[in-house]
């Protein structure tokens, strides 16, 4: 198997990988640039599809958590730092009046590595993204 520096160029320069991610696929696939190339662009897919599937889980699990009714509010956070502090009326008013921009919101949110937060009336604070990937990971493993 020979992997030169040529061929992780090709492919970093191809997929826009690290030259790491490009040595690794090259390894995989025995020194073949094309493949490799085409086993970078499958891993970007995935990814992006798990993060519009984790979007979803996300508005889908705030949606049951507001259905529920003991909620009182939705604190979207980024490095501990409070950016928002929504009232549980606002965003379930938001959120059915357009869908489309709550997924895009919240989607927004994971891919800026926010936290967001449900605060229910008896004070407990529920990390939905933990929920969320406590999920994904459990989906994952099921897979595999």
């Amino acid at each position: 198997m020979d992997i030169s520096l040529e061929k992780v160029d090709l492919v970093v320069e191809r997929t826009g990988a690290t030259y790491a991610e490009a040595k690794e696929a090259l390894e995989k696939t025995d020194g073949d640039v094309v493949d490799a190339i085409i086993l970078i662009e499958k891993s970007k897919t995935s990814w992006s599809d798990n993060m519009a599937d984790r979007g979803q889980q996300l508005v889908d699990k705030v949606k049951e958590l507001l259905r529920k009714g003991n909620v009182t509010k939705i604190t979207v956070k980024k490095d501990g730092e409070l950016l928002m502090n929504i009232p549980v009326t606002a965003a379930a008013i938001g959120s059915m009046i357009s869908a489309p921009l709550a997924l895009i919101g919240l989607g927004g949110a994971i891919l800026s590595k926010c936290t967001i937060e449900v605060q229910k009336e008896d004070g407990e604070i529920i990390n939905v993204n933990d929920m969320i990937s406590k999920n994904i990971h459990h989906k994952t493993d099921e897979e595999d």
